[in-house]
């Protein structure tokens, strides 16, 4: 893999900063073949854009790669520490490099920090093509971002990267003998602390470089990583369970509805360093997988947990994370969507591929028409109770499957007893 020559003083961040497409680790749902982003790389016209995502996801990087590959001057501006002089700097440069014939541009960094002046004496410049704007930010930019800015430019949502692709990044700084070896329990410790953050895997992987450089240490083991990190990087408790088994626990006291174990578990995540926003997606799963339909209110209050923590940070946010726990542990439970979408994806993937039904099917065209698509549909709204009883909707010659069984909790007993209308209204049709 081709690296740059950056001098071994560089920070092994920036030593590791791919420079080609093909040398980002992660984002593939972005950047794989026939994806947006590599589409974009490939068309040889830049576009506007606002890259959202965790920290340490590649924002800068793809942003900086998105300069080279189209041989454009590249214009850092900080929505935080920069001010309308900086824009107008920046587009007096852009205007020099337009009469040289050459592209420019400009990279706004937490572009949600962009204030309306910032934003009123931009946005003539991107309107007219003088520079295309490229935006970071962690937070969602239909927020803080204002609609005419937004409407101009392309969102694409960057992800955390896999503990696979961070085990990428540690093999590579391997290979340029930036780090030493690592015994694999210190690896998968380090993958946990970096919670998809490539940034802070990196920094953490220079410090403990460069102390077992001092300490003449031919290999970090874990023992020692925990010795030299100490407790940025401890176990979760005296007794020494791994960052997941710790989730794990505090998963299960959520799904066993014990709100005061999902409480301890909780405040043990936080007190052993674990990232608030890893805690808030996993609140996101847990109202999905184990709470689904029983509660559906479950689902909204963890997205708005999770969304006033961005707005307040810590310590302040993690008090509406702990209120999140607490409500997911009392809620009814049900696993009900869980396993009926499991179900239903073994089900497709061993089936074939039935048609669609022609009654199913659109027909925006005569030809369509004509080929009788559509032809016997009956419109639910217009049917009595807003139900078209009899109506088939799936493929035909398939049993129905029965994938969605209600239990009898919560908001599901209502649901079960819908289903049981229908299905006796179905009966009195077919």
């Amino acid at each position: 893999m081709t690296r740059t020559s950056l001098s071994t003083d560089a920070p092994l961040a920036e030593r590791l900063r791919p420079k080609t497409l093909g040398e980002v680790i992660g984002q593939q749902h972005l950047l794989g073949e026939g994806m947006a982003l590599r589409i974009a790389f490939e068309s040889g016209q830049p576009h506007s854009c606002i890259l959202w995502g965790p920290p340490g996801t590649g924002k800068t990087t793809i942003a900086r790669l998105m300069a080279d590959a189209f041989e454009a001057r590249f214009i850092t501006i900080s929505a935080v520490l920069g001010g309308v002089k900086d824009i107008r700097e920046a587009v007096e440069q852009a205007l020099v490099t337009q009469a040289q014939g050459r592209r420019t541009i400009v990279f706004v960094d937490e572009v949600h920090r962009f204030n309306k002046s910032q934003q009123d004496a931009f946005l003539p410049h991107v309107e007219s093509g003088l520079f295309t704007f490229v935006g970071a930010t962690t937070e969602n930019p239909s927020f803080e971002v204002n609609s005419a800015l937004l409407s101009r430019a392309a969102v694409y949502v960057l992800q955390p990267l896999a503990p696979a692709d961070l085990e990428q990044i540690v093999l590579h700084a391997q290979e340029i003998q930036a780090v030493p070896a690592i015994e694999k329990i210190a690896v998968d410790r380090l993958l946990a602390y970096a919670d998809g953050d490539a940034r802070r895997l990196l920094n953490t992987l220079e410090t403990l470089a460069v102390a077992a450089t001092q300490e003449k240490q031919a290999e970090i083991t874990d023992v020692w990583l925990l010795k030299v990190l100490g407790e940025r990087m401890r176990r979760y408790d005296k007794g020494g369970e791994q960052f997941y088994d710790t989730i794990s626990a505090l998963h299960k006291s959520v799904r066993g509805s014990d709100p005061d174990a999902a409480l301890y578990w909780f405040v043990r995540m936080l007190d052993g360093g674990a990232d608030p926003r890893y805690l808030a997606r996993r609140l996101v799963r847990m109202a999905s997988e184990d709470i689904g339909l029983a509660d559906p209110r479950a689902l909204r209050q963890a997205l708005d947990a999770a969304d006033v923590y961005e707005r307040l940070g810590s310590p302040e946010g993690e008090l509406a994370l702990a209120g999140c726990v607490v409500y997911l542990a009392i809620a009814a439970k049900s696993n009900a969507v869980y396993k009926a979408f499991n179900e239903a994806k073994a089900f497709v993937k061993k089936d074939g591929t039935r048609p669609v039904p022609m009654h199913l099917r659109n027909a925006p065209t005569k030809l369509m028409k004509e080929l009788d698509y559509g032809k016997g549909y009956r419109y639910a709204h217009d049917e009595e109770g807003g139900f078209a009883a009899g109506e088939q909707y799936l493929p035909d010659g398939m049993a129905p499957p029965n994938f969605y069984r209600p239990v009898p909790r919560g908001l599901e007993i209502r649901i079960a007893d819908k289903l049981e209308e229908l299905k006796r209204l179905n009966n009195q049709k077919r």
